[in-house]
């Protein structure tokens, strides 16, 4: 992990800390073709090198999500887009069990995106 990823973790702390490491190994852990990388000062996934999720807390309340890239082709009921033209988000609570089958299925179905040819690798 590169030290700007790292200082990104250790800044957090308590459960929003676990929160964030364990959603890192949860995306990472899903397809040996998604790897990390620090863009625009934030841990990005990469699929097969494009841009395809990252890890943020909203300024305001600190509250960490987890953000897909092509979110606007992704039509799960638990993603939003907000004020967002291609991102969309699912907040993460850190007082409740992280939502492991809703990742998972959210990961998989932008997945199918990128291997279908509608988002360009």
């Amino acid at each position: 992990m590169n030290a700007d990823l790292e200082r990104f973790y250790s800044a957090h702390e308590g459960p929003k800390r676990f929160v964030l490491v364990a959603m890192r190994e949860l995306i990472l852990g899903h397809d040996p073709l998604i790897t990390e990388a620090w863009k625009y000062r934030m841990p990005f996934f990469l699929y097969r090198g494009k841009m395809f999720c990252y890890l943020w807390t909203r300024q305001q309340s600190g509250q960490p999500y987890f953000g897909v890239v092509e979110g606007q082709r992704l039509f799960h009921p638990q993603l939003i887009q907000e004020e967002r033209a291609r991102m969309k988000i699912l907040l993460l609570d850190p007082k409740k069990p992280i939502p492991v089958g809703t990742i998972t299925a959210i990961l998989q179905e932008a997945i199918m995106l990128y291997t279908s040819g509608q988002v360009r690798l």
